[in-house]
């Protein structure tokens, strides 16, 4: 039997009250700038500091431009769609926006476990850290990040365009993904639900066990040292940390169960869409002392010659 696919779908997005959405547009806006400008600054700090030249702010840069492009593909429709009467996309339009949402939250995945293979080499292994953590290998690992995340991607739209959608085209959502996209296929699905939550969720999962674990063998390595390198050791991995569960948490809920609950997965894909991208800077930088010293270094000394250029003229 032949089907004549949709070409647009509609997204429900996440309230349906005008004054709440309206409410939600505002704030929404509101964060996506602090978004923007907070993992603006975490770059350029990073850069004008010269921090760049250690491979943990190295990853940590790659980590913010991740920041910023994960929430870019969700947040300007999130809020546009808020102040809509109909909220579309196209079909081309809903492929492209789950491919480059998955394609930045897989590259964001795999640079976290870069960076905690970077603070294990850093702290257990020390005498090796300069050799194995070179700047050639340090290339290679946000490269292989890249190249995951663009299979991961690549095979989410596979999946989705091989798909017939003959009705309804109502996606219970604010952003296209591939679960609420298979719920509105014109075919069982059920089977292609698993091999998600299989390559998906299982992977979140052990990916997050494994990060934990290698925390733990990092802390358990840190009662060995003094005082003052536990203090350092300890601010740069709570940072880690903090991140990593912000991140995986509510990843692991919205792809490791059986996706019966969407109207919750859209609530939970907040976390990973806009809060986590909100506060990351703030966690990195209101504990790591390095960057403070750097932050105050760049701003500081730009506001100092702009004081002393206008007392010039």
């Amino acid at each position: 039997m032949e089907y004549e696919n949709v070409t647009e779908f509609i997204l429900l997005g996440l309230f349906s009250d005008e004054d709440v959405k309206a409410t939600c547009s505002a704030l929404f806006s509101l964060c996506y700038l602090a978004i923007l400008s907070g993992n603006l600054v975490i770059l350029l700090t990073i850069r004008g500091g010269h921090l760049h030249k250690q491979p943990m702010y190295f990853f940590l840069s790659y980590l913010s431009l991740m920041d910023v492009c994960f929430t870019s593909t969700v947040a300007p429709k999130l809020i546009i769609d808020a102040l809509a009467q109909r909220n579309t996309i196209s079909y081309n339009g809903c492929m492209t926006q789950m491919f480059y949402a998955h394609f930045f939250g897989a590259t964001e995945i795999f640079i976290l476990v870069v960076m905690a293979y970077d603070r294990y080499v850093a702290i257990c292994r020390p005498l090796h850290y300069t050799v194995v953590m070179n700047r050639q290998v340090c290339y290679v690992l946000v490269m292989a990040s890249v190249f995951g995340a663009f299979l991961h991607s690549l095979l989410h739209v596979l999946i989705i365009i091989e798909l017939p959608f003959c009705g309804p085209n109502q996606i219970d959502h604010y952003f296209c993904d591939i679960f609420p996209l298979l719920q509105l296929a014109c075919t069982d699905t059920r089977l292609l639900f698993m091999t998600v939550i299989t390559t998906t969720g299982v992977l979140s999962v052990l990916t997050f066990v494994a990060l934990v674990i290698s925390y733990i063998i990092i802390l358990s390595t840190l009662r060995t040292r003094s005082s003052e390198g536990r203090r350092k050791a300890l601010s740069t991995c709570g940072s880690h940390i903090t991140v990593v569960f912000l991140f995986f948490l509510p990843l692991i809920f919205t792809y490791a169960p059986t996706a019966d609950s969407i109207s919750d997965d859209k609530v939970l894909a907040l976390f990973y869409t806009m809060i986590a991208p909100l506060f990351n800077p703030l966690i990195y930088t209101l504990r790591n002392t390095d960057m403070k010293k750097a932050m105050r270094k760049v701003w500081c000394q730009d506001k100092l010659c702009e004081r002393n250029r206008s007392l010039c003229c």
